[in-house]
C-alpha cells in the first residue's frame, strides 16, 4: 500500500527535505511512510521468506542506481503514527518484518516502532546503509547492511535513473537547484558519508548481520575486499580490548564469508540479465554468497514488491 493519501496517515505529505541526520516531523512516534505492503523478501539471506514491508522515506545518502528513488532524490509519503503502522502490520500474515527505506534509522522514531513490533512476536530484518548505528539493545534479528561503495557515487554522466532532473533539491539548501549543480552537491555529500568503518563494526558486533554490496561490475571487488577486511580488523581490535580474545588469532565469526553478500546492479530484469552471471561468477571466485534480486526477477520494478 502506497501512503501518499492514505487516510490513516498524520502530519504533512514528506517532502524533499527528508534527508537529515534525524527526521522528528509529523505527530509524535510517527514514520513518513513511503510503502507498506506484504511479498517475500527478495534479497539476502532470507530471499523468498514472506515478508512485510515498512518503507519509510528520506535517506542520509544518493546513490544512482537507487531502486526506490522515491524515498531518496524524490521522497514521497506520509506521516503515520506508531499505531496505524502496527495495525496495517497486524492486519497482514507474515510474522517478518523488513524495516527498510531510504535509510529508517535516520528516523528516532523507527527505534520505537522496533520495539513495539518486537513486543508482540515479530522477526525483524532491518535494511541499512549502515551510516547510522541505533542504540543500543534496539532489538534486530537481522541487521542487512549495504555499505555503499565508489560506484555508487552519482554523477552528471551517471544520473540516477527515473529521476526528474527539475526535481533534484539541493542537499545545501534543501530548495530545488539546477539539476547539475544538485548532483555535483549530492555527489560530494554521498562519497564524504556513504562509509563509516565503526558503525559497520558496532552493528556486525551487535547483531547477526549480513553485508549485502551492490556490486556494477569486477572493478567493486578490491575496494569491497579491503572494506571487509577493516571492518573485521576493528571486530579484532574490539575483541582483543575486551579480552574475548587471546589466542592473537582472528576471529571472523562475527563476519564470515557467508554473511558477506554480493548482489547484482539492475532495477530490471533486463538490468540484471547484464549484470547476474558477471556478480556470480564474482562470489564464486573470491568465496562470497551471491543472493540474487527475486523480487526483480518475479515482478520486474513493479511498485510493493
Amino acid at each position: 500500500m502506497p501512503v501518499s493519501s492514505d487516510p490513516n496517515a498524520t502530519g504533512a505529505d514528506v517532502g524533499a527535505g527528508a534527508d537529515a541526520t534525524s527526521v522528528s516531523t509529523g505527530a509524535e512516534g510517527a514514520l513518513p511512510i513511503n510503502e507498506l505492503f506484504a511479498s517475500l523478501q527478495g534479497e539476502g539471506t532470507l530471499a523468498g521468506q514472506p515478508s512485510t514491508f515498512v518503507r519509510t522515506s528520506g535517506c542520509n545518502l544518493r546513490c544512482w542506481f537507487c531502486d526506490s528513488y522515491h524515498t531518496s532524490w524524490e521522497p514521497t509519503g506520509a506521516w503515520m503514527d506508531r499505531e496505524s503502522i502496527l495495525d496495517e502490520v497486524a492486519a497482514r500474515d507474515p510474522d517478518h518484518v523488513v524495516l527498510t527505506g531510504g535509510e529508517p534509522l535516520i528516523h528516532d522514531a523507527a527505534v520505537d516502532l522496533l520495539r513495539a513490533l518486537d513486543d508482540r512476536g515479530y522477526h525483524l530484518t532491518v535494511e541499512t546503509n549502515g551510516t547510522v548505528v541505533p542504540p543500543p539493545e534496539t532489538p534486530i534479528d537481522l541487521a542487512s547492511v549495504s555499505p555503499k561503495l565508489a560506484s555508487s557515487t552519482p554523477s552528471p554522466e551517471r544520473p540516477p535513473a527515473g529521476v526528474d532532473p527539475e526535481q533534484v533539491t539541493d542537499p545545501a539548501s534543501d530548495e530545488e537547484a539546477p539539476s547539475e549543480a544538485a548532483m555535483e552537491r549530492w555527489a560530494e555529500k554521498h562519497e564524504a558519508e556513504r562509509l563509516d568503518v565503526d558503525a559497520l563494526a558496532t552493528l556486525a558486533a551487535r547483531y547477526h548481520t549480513q553485508l549485502k554490496f551492490v556490486v556494477t561490475g569486477p572493478d567493486d571487488l578490491p575496494e569491497i575486499e579491503s572494506l571487509v577486511a577493516d571492518v573485521r580488523d576493528r571486530l579484532d581490535e574490539r575483541a582483543f580490548a575486551d579480552d574475548a580474545a587471546v589466542s592473537g588469532t582472528p576471529d571472523r565469526s562475527a563476519l564470515p564469508d557467508d554473511r558477506v553478500l554480493l548482489m547484482p546492479e539492475g532495477q530490471t530484469r533486463d538490468r540484471l540479465a547484464e549484470t547476474r552471471r558477471v556478480v556470480a561468477d564474482l562470489a564464486l571466485e573470491h568465496g562470497y554468497r551471491y543472493t540474487p534480486r527475486l523480487h526483480v526477477d518475479l515482478w520486474n520494478d513493479a511498485p510493493e514488491t
